[in-house]
């Protein structure tokens, strides 16, 4: 990156916006911060925004496409870049593509597949997302029943035997694992690799007992594909409220959340609560798509539009498959039909998602120091520039 003078900013600094500030990015870092116009030194670029918001790059934690290609349908290094193309270029700089319920060796693709781009853009894409295929049945959503599945301990060995670092989350249902598989689990994972509570059918009980272990700290789309909550069972809805530490995504696009659920799930769980956009074709502007139909074996969605959101996909049993936006939309949905602060929506799309993958000392936020990854809004919250 040249070194690049940012002037008459409105910056997001996590909890408050400073106006007619300037940042001073050099070397692919943030050197400086300040609420003054410095006279840019010869050779720096002077960009000015006119106003406008510089906010961190956005981190999206579980998508499974671009505007055209699929990563379970072609699980390769060049899908993931194309992954990555499409979301960034609506300000997503980090995101983890992610790979729904399979065999193992379409998962080992997939995983493979990442590691070589995260070599070569290791902040832009620093792991993978494995989604299943260990869930409860009962609570398996769009995920092809023929995959679903409870591991052996020939395949967990096998899952953890390469790159297992580059599995970030793991979501899966813990009480579907037999005791013995979960405790392998725990042993083989990577440091680096967060568990996830997800498409779970678990009591409140079986929740709270698998939460408490501490080695499951997340939650994967809060009130989709998880038990809900109820007066005499509160469910894993319950549990993920009551619990004092567990992090949750949430998936904020008009479909899979009311603006209610999305309010009432901000106001309990706070800086816990982050989003993702569980994309499975994006189309920001300037690309194709979103694809219309798809289908990878018995896994069959048509898209479908609704005055609600942008656009979503549904399989042939009428259930969700998942979204046809980026995580911008997510951070507008929050704003403009949730009610929610625009700082609070930014931190649920920035530092809280980076903090959850292990990164946030180096991006989500806009200090010294860290990665020069920057998204220009304009002030209908539509980017403008994406810099890294």
């Amino acid at each position: 990156m040249n070194e690049l003078l940012f002037q008459n900013a409105t910056v997001f600094l996590g909890d408050r916006f400073l106006t007619g500030a300037s940042v001073h990015v050099a070397h692919g870092r943030i050197q400086t911060i300040t609420d003054q116009s410095p006279v840019a030194p010869a050779g720096v670029t002077v960009i000015d925004l006119a106003d406008d918001y510089l906010i961190p790059g956005l981190v999206d934690l579980q998508l499974y496409g671009g505007s055209q290609l699929f990563l379970n349908e072609i699980p390769t290094p060049a899908t993931v870049r194309h992954i990555f193309d499409t979301h960034n270029r609506n300000g997503t700089t980090t995101l983890l593509p992610t790979i729904h319920s399979t065999s193992l060796d379409v998962m080992q693709q997939a995983i493979n597949a990442v590691a070589v781009v995260r070599a070569e853009n290791p902040l832009g894409v620093p792991g993978i997302h494995v989604e299943g295929p260990y869930f409860n049945p009962v609570k398996r959503g769009a995920h092809s029943a023929a995959f679903v599945r409870v591991p052996d301990e020939a395949e967990l060995t096998t899952l953890f035997s390469r790159n297992a670092d580059v599995i970030r989350i793991l979501t899966l249902a813990p009480e579907i694992m037999p005791p013995e598989r979960l405790a392998q689990l725990f042993a083989l994972k990577h440091p680096d690799t967060r568990l996830s509570l997800g498409h779970s059918n678990a009591t409140y009980q079986q929740a709270t007992d698998a939460l408490n272990t501490g080695q499951i700290p997340l939650a994967t789309h809060l009130y989709n594909a998880m038990r809900g909550f109820e007066s005499r069972e509160p469910g894993v809805v319950g549990a993920i409220f009551d619990h004092p530490t567990v992090c949750t995504s949430l998936v904020a696009d008009g479909y899979h959340c009311d603006p209610a659920t999305i309010r009432i799930a901000h106001r309990i769980l706070g800086d816990r609560l982050f989003l993702i956009s569980d994309a499975l074709f994006a189309a920001p502007p300037g690309v194709d798509g979103p694809r219309p139909t798809f289908t990878l074996g018995e896994f069959v969605v048509h898209y479908a539009t609704d005055p609600r959101g942008p656009g979503r996909y549904m399989n042939d049993e009428g259930k969700l498959a998942g979204s046809a936006l980026t995580l911008i939309d997510c951070v507008r949905v929050c704003v403009e039909k949730a009610g929610l602060p625009l700082t609070d929506a930014l931190r649920m799309a920035t530092s809280i998602p980076a903090d959850v993958a292990g990164l946030g000392d180096q991006i989500g936020r806009i200090q010294p120091g860290h990665a020069a990854r920057l998204v220009r809004l304009d002030k209908s919250l539509t980017v403008q520039g994406v810099w890294q």
